[in-house]
């Protein structure tokens, strides 16, 4: 997705979810072929039901069709961020600090494009990330993609 495409995106849409009175969480746009995919991520201390997507949804849809920021046919899809979590901004990085997140690079950094670790800080326009023990500097604008990589207990046998 292009930045214009995404901060028009953004413009459009993040003002109607925070007007519902939902966190704007953040917003993919996956071309593919006819089938092109835009995805709104929302989130509320409560959590999200289906009710509150398909709310937002309707309101989307209607805020889309006069905008029409988009060519050609798209499918709309709101989602609650589920437990990875999409990290689309500097605050959200600093928000989950000390978790546990994978990283998709645009370009490689040390012959590698994906990285998994605890967030450590943000320094300037670099995320710090531990990964087995290293200290890594990742520059923020290399980021292509970045998700909470949540840690499950293994279920266990009643005895």
């Amino acid at each position: 997705m292009t930045s214009r495409m995404s901060l028009t995106l953004e413009e459009l849409v993040r003002p109607v979810v925070e007007g519902m009175n939902y966190e704007y969480v953040g917003v993919e746009y996956f071309p593919q072929g006819a089938r092109t995919v835009l995805r709104l991520y929302i989130d509320s201390p409560d959590g999200i039901t289906l009710d509150d997507c398909e709310q937002v949804s309707h309101q989307i849809s209607g805020v889309l069709d006069v905008e029409d920021p988009i060519r050609g046919e798209y499918v709309l899809e709101v989602s609650s961020p589920g437990d990875d979590r999409p990290l689309f901004t500097r605050e959200q990085f600093q928000r989950f600090y000390a978790h546990r997140v994978t990283l998709r690079l645009s370009l490689p950094l040390n012959g590698r494009r994906k990285f998994t670790g605890v967030l450590d800080d943000l320094v300037d326009d670099n995320v710090v990330l531990i990964e087995d023990g290293n200290k890594l500097e990742i520059p923020f604008d290399q980021i292509d993609k970045a998700r909470l990589a949540p840690e499950y207990e293994p279920k266990r046998k009643p005895s």
